[in-house]
């Protein structure tokens, strides 16, 4: 199976970062993540309560900005957030996005 690209963490920019947040069920998406530190597409679906494919493309968005990286198993995909990556990058970043109100998102 293909491994789905991740930038490295030297050419990931806070504009593409920020762009990738301004949706608000892509913040949700890291705030999810935040708690659970590891999970699937399935699991945001119904989270969310949004089709697969919109979660997976949100998740790409994600992905490909820097915020979070891919583990395969088999056919299954997991995700999760680049944590120490991240805040060497961006220091308190992750904090700011889990203190926004859900109704401000």
């Amino acid at each position: 199976m293909k491994i789905p690209y991740q930038p490295p963490i030297e050419s990931v920019t806070f504009t593409k970062v920020l762009q990738a947040l301004s949706e608000p069920n892509r913040a949700k998406i890291i705030r999810c993540l935040r708690d659970t530190e590891e999970n699937n597409c399935t699991h945001y679906t119904l989270q969310l309560q949004l089709p697969k494919s919109t979660v997976s493309h949100h998740i790409k968005v994600l992905r490909e900005a820097g915020l979070i990286q891919a583990r395969i198993v088999g056919k299954e995909h997991f995700y999760s957030i680049r944590t120490e990556e991240i805040e060497g990058k961006f220091p308190g970043l992750l904090d700011a996005i889990g203190k926004v109100n859900e109704e401000d998102l």
